[in-house]
C-alpha cells in the first residue's frame, strides 16, 4: 500500500477536551545558562503537571546528549544538531497530546526559532534567567572554574556566546524568585492559554 514518508504532515485529529483546559500537547522550552535552574524548574513543573493532567515527559539536554547524541562535541554545528534532535522528539510527543518540558541551554536564537517552527503552536519559550555570577556561585561541579581557566573550550557564557530570547513567552528570574514562585508562574501561563484546567476562584 502506498504511504507517506513524512508522518509529520498528517493532520492532527486528536479531540480537545472542553470545559476548562484540554489535553492538547505542548512543549515548554526552557533555555538559559548552565546553572540557571532549568533542570530544577523542569523537574518541579513536571511533578505538578503529572498531578494535574498526566502525560508529561522531560527532555533534559544532558540526557539527550547521552542517549540520542552520543559522540557530539560542543561545536556550534553539533550543538545545533543536538537541539534539532530534541525539537524533533518534542514535536512527536506534542502532537500526541503529551506535555513536554525541555531543559537545554540551546544558546543560539536561530535554532530555537527553528524549534518553534518545527513544533508549531504548542511551542512555549521560557527563559530561565540568572546572572553569570550567580550561575558560577551555584556551580558545584566546578565547570565554570575550569572554563574560566581555559580548561574547557567553547563553554557557553564564558568562551562561547549565549543569545537570550528577545521575546520569550515567559522569563523566570531564578536568582530573585523561589522555585515555587517560578513553578506557579509557569502553570499560570499554561492556565492562561487553556492548557491546564482553571483553578477557579472568586
Amino acid at each position: 500500500m502506498p504511504h507517506s514518508s513524512h508522518a509529520s504532515t498528517l493532520p492532527d485529529t486528536r479531540p480537545a477536551l472542553s470545559g476548562g483546559g484540554s489535553r492538547r500537547g505542548f512543549t515548554l522550552w526552557l533555555t538559559g545558562l548552565s546553572g540557571a535552574g532549568k533542570s530544577t524548574v523542569a523537574a518541579a513543573v513536571a511533578e505538578r503537571l503529572r498531578a494535574e493532567r498526566g502525560g508529561v515527559e522531560v527532555l533534559d539536554g544532558d540526557e539527550v546528549r547521552e542517549h540520542l547524541s552520543k559522540g557530539l562535541t560542543f561545536s556550534r554545528e553539533d550543538r545545533d544538531t543536538n537541539v534539532r534532535r530534541i525539537a524533533y522528539v518534542a514535536k512527536l510527543l506534542t502532537r500526541n497530546g503529551v506535555a513536554v518540558i525541555t531543559a537545554a541551554i540551546s544558546p543560539y536564537r536561530v535554532i530555537r526559532d527553528e524549534a518553534r517552527r518545527e513544533i508549531g503552536d504548542g511551542f512555549i519559550e521560557v527563559y530561565v534567567n540568572a546572572s553569570l555570577d550567580e550561575c558560577i556561585r551555584r556551580d558545584v561541579k566546578g565547570l565554570y572554574e575550569q572554563a574560566l581557566a581555559g580548561k574547557i573550550p567553547s563553554f557557553t557564557g564564558v568562551s562561547d556566546p549565549y543569545e537570550p530570547p528577545l521575546s520569550p513567552d515567559l522569563e523566570l528570574h531564578t536568582e530573585h524568585e523561589s522555585l515555587d514562585e517560578s513553578v506557579d508562574r509557569v502553570l499560570g501561563l499554561l492556565r492562561g492559554r487553556d492548557l491546564l484546567p482553571s483553578t477557579g476562584g472568586a
